[in-house]
């Protein structure tokens, strides 16, 4: 995979041909979402609200927030729900405050079930009001208190005052004693009205009266995550891991998938392409036992970033190439031209173009010259290639994109190990085969390979 931007499209043909796995995938991540809230126990969450009436700063605001989840107030409220052993500390986890507009602290509590959230949140509201209003009422100074009395004490007696100069102005009947009946009277209630300022601006006055708005609501559902949250989570999780796990592998990979690359890897010459009619299937990988059976289930058998086969042309094109290739050969090779053709184990690909390499070189034999070949698969893994008897050299057959760089390096160490020199290679890819047309004599089907399981010599 080139370092290109990642593409829509390149996420859409992994979900297409990863489709089974991915499926697997979801349904196990699902799964773990599940068993995760099982072993989570279910949570409930409500919520009372605490007016307080009067001005109040942000900064106070919060304050009372925080004085709502100390560990005074949890104690309390521990107690009162007959938890001893539960200390503020168990608490604070379930409980929350937080300040809101118009002079509300609304107050949260978490717990197992619905009744015990309601009553959780309720009770933590109650003492916490009733420890507020202790906390002002305890802070009001006595002296200021007691000087407010004696002020008010002072306007009584200044208020009777006033009465008697007022009778002792006369009735009224001079200008003079009218005018000093008016002053008194307007004494008089500048001194009222500064009283009821006075009361009003008392300590505690307003902050000191905070109300419960009514009882907590009792949750109807479970509070986040829940179980379904999970499940859906845990399918997510899985199939973006998948996803970007493929990416991130195609990425890294190092198989060589152009002409330049595959030939530098083998060391050798490039003599042509050819094609095998065929569809994506044709690039799976071949192989027994049950793990191979496991990958086909699957569908990872067959590379997810491998291009979709082209359309080819028709059957005579096809084999206008196979005869090219021969022709190369036959101008490459000294007499008697024998030649070895390798073909990588569980490339069915190449083993398809080998077989048609043999029946385009048998088929033609009577016009002379064409080498004869002899066909082996060699594993990638550990190859082994039979030794030298009497061939002029080894053919390479293999699909690209399919191996690595170190194993076609492999391939080629083992053919100049057994004395064969690697006299060319010929890449092999599968297209979508068109209606077939008559061209030219019939030529007679391809012979399927049978490989002996000791010697990978074909009988």
């Amino acid at each position: 995979m080139s370092d290109d931007t990642i593409r829509l499209v390149t996420i859409g043909r992994i979900v297409r041909r990863r489709r089974r796995l991915l499926t697997l995938l979801v349904v196990t991540g699902a799964l773990v979402g599940y068993g995760t809230s099982v072993l989570l126990p279910p949570r409930y969450t409500t919520s009372a609200s605490v007016l307080l009436p009067g001005a109040w700063e942000e900064r106070e605001l919060r304050t009372q927030a925080e004085i709502a989840t100390s560990s005074v107030v949890l104690d309390r409220v521990a107690a009162a729900l007959g938890r001893p052993a539960v200390d503020a500390a168990g608490l604070r986890e379930r409980v929350g405050a937080e300040a809101t507009e118009g002079n509300i602290v609304r107050i949260s509590g978490t717990a197992g079930t619905p009744e015990g959230a309601q009553r959780l949140a309720d009770e933590v509201a109650e003492e916490f009001v009733a420890f507020a209003t202790r906390v002002v009422g305890d802070d009001t100074d006595p002296e200021a208190a007691s000087r407010t009395e004696a002020l008010r004490r002072l306007v009584t007696r200044t208020d009777r005052r006033i009465t008697e100069l007022a009778d002792a102005a006369g009735t009224g009947k001079s200008v003079e004693s009218v005018q000093t009946r008016t002053e008194l009277a307007k004494l008089r209630t500048s001194l009222q009205e500064a009283v009821e300022k006075l009361e009003q601006a008392a300590p505690a006055s307003g902050k000191a009266n905070m109300v419960v708005m009514g009882p907590a609501a009792r949750p109807s559902g479970e509070a986040p995550p829940t179980r379904t949250q999970l499940v859906a989570a845990g399918a997510l999780l899985f199939f973006l891991l998948a996803v970007v796990g493929h990416l991130a592998a195609a990425r890294v990979s190092r198989r060589p998938r152009t002409e330049p690359e595959i030939t530098a890897a083998l060391g050798s010459v490039l003599l042509g392409t050819v094609d095998v009619p065929g569809d994506r299937a044709a690039y799976r990988r071949e192989g027994r036992g049950p793990w191979a059976l496991f990958r086909r289930l699957l569908g990872v058998d067959v590379r997810w970033d491998l291009p979709v086969p082209r359309a080819s042309g028709d059957e005579a094109g096809r084999r206008i190439r196979y005869r090219r290739v021969i022709a190369r050969l036959r101008d490459v090779l000294p007499a008697p031209r024998r030649l070895l053709v390798v073909v990588p184990d569980g490339d069915g690909i190449a083993r398809r173009a080998a077989a048609e390499l043999l029946a385009e070189a048998e088929g033609a034999s009577a016009s002379g010259g064409n080498p004869r070949l002899r066909v082996v698969e060699v594993a990638v893994s550990e190859p082994l290639v039979p030794d030298h008897d009497g061939e002029s050299g080894a053919l390479v057959v293999l699909s690209a994109g399919s191996w690595t760089a170190g194993e076609l390096s492999g391939i080629s160490e083992a053919c100049a190990d057994a004395g064969h020199e690697v006299v060319g290679i010929v890449l092999a890819g599968p297209v979508r085969a068109r209606p077939t047309r008559s061209a030219g004599p019939a030529r007679p089907a391809a012979p399927a390979l049978t490989v002996d399981d000791t010697t990978g010599v074909p009988g």
